[in-house]
C-alpha cells in the first residue's frame, strides 16, 4: 500500500462521518458514506473484541473471514478464525469467548488480533469503490493504538482521526509505522514520578511483517475542543496534523470538560459557556483544513462554516440513526420515534465514563441510563478497554478502572469516591451495537446509547422520507447536507 499521504485540502471532503461508539460506525456505514465521495469513518474502538464477537456470531455473510483472507501476514488470519469462529453462530444464551486484555506488554496473540481486526474493518469499508475512508481512535484507549494503526494502514486507510486526549504523539507514530520502524507511544501511569522514568507501549512492525513492504502513511486529523490546543499542535512540525476536527460540547460520546471552574446545572450536567466556543477565525489562521462538529448537521450550518473558512463539518447523530448504522435497530427505532415526537432526552453525564470526560447518554428504558438498571447490574471489568495503568507501591504497573467492583478498585489503590456513578462503557457500548455479553444468569449486558443533543437535521431528514419509512440511508444524509436549496 505505497503512495502519497492522503492530504485533504480546503476544498473537501465537505462531510466527515463521525466515528461513533463501538461498531456503530462500522464498515457498512463508512463504505456507504465513502461511496458518495465524502469521508466515511469506522470506529476503531475495541475492534479486536468486535471482530472476535462477530466471528463467534457465525460471521453469517462471511465478510469478516473474506477480509481476513486478504491480510498480508501469513498464518495470522487462520489462527484467529480457528480461535473465534463458530460455524452457524454461538447459542443465543451462550457467552462470548473472552479476548485478552491490554497491558504495556501485550501478548503476541492480542497484538495479532488487533492488527487483523483493524485491517478487516478498513478493508471492508474500502471494498468496491475509490472513496476516502478514515478510522477514529480515542487517545484515552492508548495501549492498543500502535497495533490498531498498523492494521488500518495495511488496509490502506486514508485518514486517522483521534480525540479524547492530546494526540500530539500520533504524527510521529504514523511516520514510524510507514517506515517499518519500531515505535513507542507514551503512556500515562497514575502515581508514577519522574524517578520512574517514561512509560510507553512499544511495537516493532517487522516482528509481524518482516517481508511486507511498509504501508502508506495516512493523513492525520486531530480532534480538538479548543483553538489553544490546535495552535500548539500546529506550531511544532513534530506534532502538526494534516487537519483538525473541532468538536463542540453538543456532540455525542465523550466531550471535553468545560473550561474554567467546575459547575453543574440543575440536572447535574456540566455547564459550558462562551469560553468553550472555538474561534473559527483562529482556526482559519492555522492554514490547515478543519471541520466543525457538534450541532452542524444541517445544510445551513455547513454553508455557514464553509463561508467562515472551515473545510466542512463532521456529522455523527444523523449517521448513527441511518439504515447502515451499526446501532442495534431496537434502539435506533426508539430514538427515531422519539425524534418525531420531539421528546428525546440526552444527558451530559459528568460521571458515567471511567475516563473522567463528560459523556452523552440517551435516556432509553432498559439501558444504563435507567438508575434501576444501573443499580441491578453487578459491577465487573472483563473487557478492560478503558483501564488505566497505575504504579503499585512496589513499583510494578497495575491496571484499574473506576467502573470495576468498588472493593477491587480500592484494592488497586483507587479512591472509592471515584467509582460513584461510573458506567461500564466497554460492555454498554458493545450492547448498543448488538454484541452484548451474556452473563451466568442468562441476562445480556444492558446497553449505553449515546448521541448528540441536536436532532434538527434528523427531524428534517425524516420529513423527506416516503410515508411509513422508519429511517433513511447514509446517502440521504449526504444529499441533505449538500442541498444548497434546503429551507430551514
Amino acid at each position: 500500500m505505497s503512495g502519497p499521504v492522503f492530504r485533504p485540502d480546503r476544498n473537501g471532503p465537505r462531510i466527515i462521518q463521525g466515528g461513533m461508539g463501538v461498531a456503530v460506525s462500522g464498515w457498512e456505514l463508512a463504505r456507504a458514506v465513502a461511496r458518495t465521495g465524502q469521508l466515511g469513518v469506522v470506529s476503531g474502538t475495541a475492534l479486536e473484541v468486535v471482530c472476535a464477537r462477530r466471528l463467534q456470531c457465525g460471521d453469517p455473510d462471511g465478510a469478516v473471514r473474506r477480509a481476513l483472507a486478504h491480510l498480508p501476514l501469513p498464518g495470522i488470519a487462520d489462527r484467529i478464525v480457528r480461535t473465534y469462529h463458530v460455524p452457524g453462530g454461538k447459542a443465543p444464551d451462550a457467552p462470548f469467548r473472552p479476548v485478552l486484555r491490554y497491558s504495556l506488554r501485550p501478548s503476541r496473540a492480542l497484538a495479532e488480533l488487533t492488527v487483523a481486526a483493524n485491517f478487516a474493518e478498513v478493508f471492508l469499508a474500502r471494498d468496491g469503490h475509490d472513496g476516502p475512508v478514515g478510522i477514529n481512535y480515542l487517545r484515552k484507549i492508548e495501549l492498543s493504538i500502535p497495533f490498531a494503526c498498523y492494521g488500518a494502514m495495511l488496509a490502506g486507510v486514508d485518514m486517522v482521526l483521534m480525540g479524547a486526549g492530546n494526540p500530539a504523539d500520533l504524527p510521529a507514530l504514523l511516520d514510524g509505522l510507514s517506515r517499518h520502524e519500531p515505535v513507542a507511544l507514551p503512556v500515562r501511569v497514575q502515581g508514577a514520578t519522574s524517578a520512574d522514568g517514561e512509560f510507553a507501549v512499544r511495537f516493532d512492525p517487522r516482528e509481524l511483517a518482516a517481508a511486507q513492504p511498509p504501508p502508506r502513511r495516512p493523513g492525520f486529523a486531530a480532534i480538538v475542543a479548543s483553538a489553544d490546543l490546535a495552535e500548539a499542535l500546529a506550531a511544532d512540525p513534530v506534532t502538526r496534523p494534516d487537519g483538525f476536527v473541532v468538536e463542540g460540547h453538543t456532540a455525542g460520546g465523550h466531550n471535553a470538560p468545560p473550561r474554567g471552574p467546575r459547575r453543574l446545572d440543575g440536572l447535574g450536567q456540566p455547564v459550558y459557556d462562551d469560553r468553550d466556543e472555538v474561534d473559527v477565525a483562529r482556526m482559519t489562521g492555522l492554514g490547515l483544513p478543519f471541520w466543525m462538529a457538534g450541532s452542524y448537521g444541517t445544510p445551513e450550518a455547513l454553508s455557514r462554516v464553509v463561508a467562515a473558512g472551515a473545510t466542512g463539518v463532521q456529522v455523527g447523530t444523523a449517521f448513527a440513526l441511518c439504515r447502515e448504522s451499526g446501532m442495534n435497530p431496537r434502539y435506533r427505532r426508539e430514538i427515531l420515534r422519539r425524534v418525531v415526537r420531539d421528546d428525546v432526552t440526552v444527558r451530559t453525564d459528568p460521571r458515567a465514563s471511567p475516563t473522567g470526560f463528560p459523556f452523552k447518554v440517551v435516556d432509553l428504558p432498559g439501558t444504563l441510563a435507567d438508575e434501576e438498571v444501573y443499580a441491578r447490574r453487578d459491577r465487573l471489568c472483563d473487557l478492560g478497554v478503558l483501564r488505566s495503568a497505575y504504579r503499585r507501591p512496589d513499583g510494578r504497573i497495575g491496571y484499574r478502572c473506576p467502573a470495576e467492583p468498588v472493593g477491587m478498585y480500592e484494592g488497586h489503590g483507587g479512591r472509592p469516591a471515584n467509582t460513584d456513578g461510573r458506567r461500564c462503557l466497554c460492555n454498554g457500548l458493545m450492547a448498543a451495537a448488538g454484541l452484548a455479553q451474556r452473563r451466568a444468569d442468562g441476562e445480556p449486558e444492558p446497553a449505553v446509547v449515546t448521541a448528540g443533543t441536536d436532532f434538527t437535521g434528523v427531524r428534517r431528514l425524516l420529513a423527506t422520507m416516503p410515508p411509513g419509512a422508519e429511517t433513511y440511508t447514509a446517502a440521504d444524509v449526504v444529499r441533505f447536507l449538500l442541498d444548497t436549496t434546503a429551507d430551514a
